[in-house]
Parts: structure tokens; C-alpha cells; sequence
């Protein structure tokens, strides 16, 4: 037990693997990295004053963090960069005379930014992908499930268990769009000085163009990038978090939406979350089968797409070259909206994969209304044994009416085709009438537009990222 705050979305929901990316490890460690592609780079490009056995000495001490040593250095200078720059170079006094050369506090600070939200996404895709690929098998397998569809949450034309998944589907195939193309636009800052002109360079490199022309693409070479930013202020363009955590919103937005339909089908007792043997529902109706996953995704997905207004006013208040009001929102807004977009999607994976089908229910509410439904067959029918068309309408608009008011008012079963049965404009029997009531006949093209979709759409999809497949979530509670 912890006398302080800690966050939900550390103990509660987030994976080990997502906390790791935000963690002051993963930041420090990459500062330095970032530190020895700096020196990398300029001794490449002809400083003479920084040595192979300087950039050894860096490079031995990439891993090893002292940051008791920075953290005691930042109480005095009140700079975290600056406090960094002073423990590296207790580790490597060789060294400690060129780290940071040239550089301003964003070099390490907006690098490592980018790096960490592109190595967030790329977890967050393999997710994503994840639960597309139990989704699409969730599809196939009921795919010619006749259920009953709602418009407005009305009972409306039958459609399948399969097909309705394909809607949530779609929706997650359009974010996993919107995420490649953010992942392949992903630029670093590079090293461009206090407000992006690079003067310092131009003083370490006498002013030579051609050179400090390949600064900035050899650092995002040996950071994994094809390329940075051509032009910045003193940090990238905040425009680039708004992008990030846009494209989270969208795939929260996503998730909320299969999980509300999720909740209202458990409701039906038609579909049904995963709920374990030792489960409790509820501490006072011991009989519950809360849809607590599936709220949990709500609750979460609800944070994310509001946390996306936090980089979008961010971005639109930056003043000129740059202003530090972006440090504090940023420090929280982005971790925590990738924190909770990890904690989303294994309970997605967890949710998907367990959905539990009641064919049964399913059926029995689909009966109960079909017969509404095939009215317009049957009248067809009628017609081919003699009937009028337009007094047949009317009559199945009356005898509907009077069979809902029967359901709604008497508590009585629908009794719609036995008061057809019962006249005689219709000449047909109950039993012909029962015949029409085979619920395939009124899914449309439901079994083929799910095939042709997983077959022409998702197939391409999953194999063109088979090697991010396979794996399972774990939920914390």
C-alpha cells in the first residue's frame, strides 16, 4: 500500500510493455542515445575535437543511468537537459567537454518524444491488428447467424451475428489507415538550436552549408528515421501530437462503439462478454452478469477521445518560435493517452476473443418479430393465389397493428399470422404461412457481404502484418 497518488492507468490497466516506453528509463536512456548520435555524427563531419574513445566512453555508459547523481545536480541548477549533461559526464569525464555540443535542452527532450510516440504506435498497431484478426474470425464463424437488427433500437429487417461484426470491423480498419499513415509520416526534430536556425552549427562548421546540410539526416539515420523535420522552430510542431492522438480518439471512438452495442446485446442476453467461474457481478445481487469490460472500454475510450483536445489547443497556442506552456500538458496528456489507448485494446483483445454466443435467445426474439417482417412476402404470396394488392396492404397494416397492440397491451405472444390465417382475403393457411417464417430468407446478402469483405478487405490486411499476430491480452482486474 501506497501512501501517494498512483495513477489507474499504471496499476490498473495499462500493459508492463506500454508503461516501459513512458517510463524515465526509456527517456533517459534515449537521451543518451540521442547524445552519442550527436557526437557520431559531428566527428563524422570533421570535428576533430571529439575522439573515437570519447564516443567509446559514451557508448559504455549508455545503459548505466545514475540518476541519483542528476537528480541530486537538478535541485541545485533547476534544469533537467542541463542535469543529465552533468551526470553523463561524471560517468565519462573523457567525454563530458562535447556532450550536448551544439545543441538546445529540445534536441534530447523533442527526439525522445517522437521516438516514444513512434515506438507507442507501433505497440498500439500490433494491438490493433490483434483485435482485428479476432474480430474477422468472430465474423466468419457467425456469419449466417440470423438475428434481429435494430434502427434506432427498434427491431428492424434481420441481419447475422457475422455481419453485425463487420461493422465494428470496418470501423477499426479505418483507424489501423490512419495509424500507418501517421507511423509512416513520423519525422524527428534533429538538432536545429533555439529557434531552428541552426546558428550554432554554423559556428562549430565555419560556416560550411554542405555539412551542416547532413546534420540532421544523419542523426535520424542512426535514430531509425528516414528523415526530420525540414524547418522547426526551437521544437517540432506541435501539430504532430495533435496528429498522434487524433488517430488514439479515433480508435477509442471505435472501441466505444462495439463495446455500447456489446452492452445492449447483453442486456438481450444474446451476446455475452467473458465472465470467469469466480466472477462477482454484484456485491449485493449475487445473480448479476455485469458487463464490466465492456464498460470499462466505454469508461476509457470516453478519456481518450477528450484527451485529444489537450494537443489540439496546445498546437493552436504555441507562440512563435516556441513557448513552454506546451511542457506540463504534454507530460501528461500524451503518456496518458496512450496509457489508456493500451488498456482499451487488451481489453478489446480480451473481449473479442471470448465473446460468448446465445443462438437460442437470439432466435426466439427474432421469431417473435419476424412475422412483421415477412408481411411483405406473404402478401406477395397472396397476390399469386388472386388477392388485390392494395386491399391486402390495408388489411396486414390493420391486422399488424391489431397483433402489436396485442404484444404491447395483453402481454400476449404475436399472433399476427394466425389472425392472417384467420381471413379469408388472404386464402392462406397457418401452416402455409408458417413456411415463410425461416429467418434466412430475410437476411438479404449478410452471409456473402461478410465473406466478400473478410476475403477481399481484412484478408490483405492481416497478411500484409501477419508477423504482429498471435498474441494474447491480459487484464489486470
Amino acid at each position: 500500500m501506497s501512501d501517494k497518488y498512483v495513477s489507474p492507468l499504471s496499476e490498473r490497466y495499462a500493459s508492463k510493455e506500454m508503461q516501459y516506453l513512458f517510463s524515465p528509463e526509456k527517456k533517459f536512456k534515449t537521451w543518451r542515445k540521442l547524445w552519442i548520435a550527436l557526437a557520431e555524427t559531428e566527428k563524422e563531419l570533421g570535428l576533430s575535437q571529439i575522439t573515437d574513445e570519447m564516443i567509446e566512453e559514451l557508448k559504455a555508459h549508455a545503459e548505466d543511468l545514475n540518476l541519483d547523481v542528476a537528480k541530486e545536480r537538478e535541485k541545485e541548477v533547476r534544469h533537467d537537459v542541463m542535469s543529465h549533461v552533468y551526470a553523463y559526464g561524471v560517468q565519462c569525464p573523457k567525454a563530458k567537454g562535447i556532450i550536448h555540443l551544439g545543441a538546445t535542452s529540445c534536441y534530447v527532450g523533442d527526439n525522445t518524444d517522437v521516438i516514444i510516440m513512434t515506438e507507442a504506435l507501433r505497440l498500439v498497431k500490433k494491438k490493433l491488428v490483434n483485435v482485428i484478426h479476432e474480430l474477422a474470425e468472430f465474423a466468419d464463424k457467425y456469419k449466417a447467424q440470423p438475428t434481429l437488427a435494430f434502427t434506432h433500437f427498434q427491431p428492424a429487417q434481420p441481419t447475422t451475428v457475422g455481419k453485425r461484426a463487420t461493422l465494428w470491423l470496418q470501423e477499426f480498419l479505418m483507424d489501423l489507415e490512419d495509424l500507418d499513415y501517421v507511423l509512416g509520416s513520423m519525422k524527428l526534430l534533429g538538432s536545429k538550436g533555439t529557434t531552428g536556425t541552426q546558428a550554432s552549427f554554423l559556428e562549430l562548421f565555419n560556416g560550411d552549408q554542405e555539412t551542416i546540410d547532413k546534420i540532421d539526416p544523419m542523426i535520424a539515420e542512426k535514430m531509425g528515421f528516414s528523415s526530420c523535420f525540414p524547418v522547426s522552430g526551437q521544437t517540432y510542431s506541435r501539430k504532430l501530437d495533435t496528429r498522434v492522438l487524433n488517430v488514439l480518439a479515433g480508435i477509442a471512438a471505435s472501441a466505444h462503439k462495439m463495446s455500447n452495442d456489446i452492452r445492449l446485446l447483453q442486456h438481450l442476453k444474446e451476446v455475452e462478454e467473458p465472465f470467469e467461474k469466480n466472477q462477482i457481478g454484484s456485491s449485493a445481487m449475487a445473480y448479476k452478469r455485469n458487463p464490466m469490460r465492456s464498460e470499462r472500454i466505454a469508461s476509457l475510450s470516453r478519456y481518450v477521445m477528450i484527451d485529444a483536445l489537450n494537443p489540439a489547443i496546445t498546437s493552436a497556442t504555441q507562440w512563435f518560435e516556441r513557448t513552454l506552456d506546451d511542457s506540463a500538458n504534454k507530460r501528461l496528456s500524451i503518456p496518458e493517452g496512450f496509457l489508456a489507448m493500451d488498456g482499451i485494446l487488451d481489453l478489446c483483445l480480451n473481449v473479442v476473443d471470448g465473446l460468448v454466443v446465445y443462438p437460442k435467445v437470439i432466435e426466439k426474439r427474432l421469431m417473435s418479430e419476424l412475422p412483421f417482417m415477412a408481411t411483405e412476402n406473404i402478401m406477395m404470396d397472396a397476390v399469386k393465389l388472386g388477392g388485390d394488392r392494395q386491399v391486402l396492404h390495408e388489411k396486414i397494416r390493420q391486422l399488424s397493428m391489431e397483433a402489436g397492440k396485442n404484444v404491447k397491451e395483453k402481454g400476449m405472444d404475436n399472433n399476427l399470422l394466425e389472425l392472417i390465417a384467420a381471413d379469408p382475403e388472404f386464402n392462406l393457411s397457418l401452416e402455409d404461412l408458417q413456411k415463410a417464417m425461416d429467418p434466412s430468407k430475410y437476411i438479404g446478402r449478410s452471409r456473402e457481404q461478410v465473406e466478400a469483405f473478410l476475403s477481399n478487405v481484412v484478408s490483405g490486411v492481416l497478411e500484409n502484418n501477419k508477423e504482429l499476430l498471435g498474441m494474447k491480452a491480459e487484464i489486470n482486474v
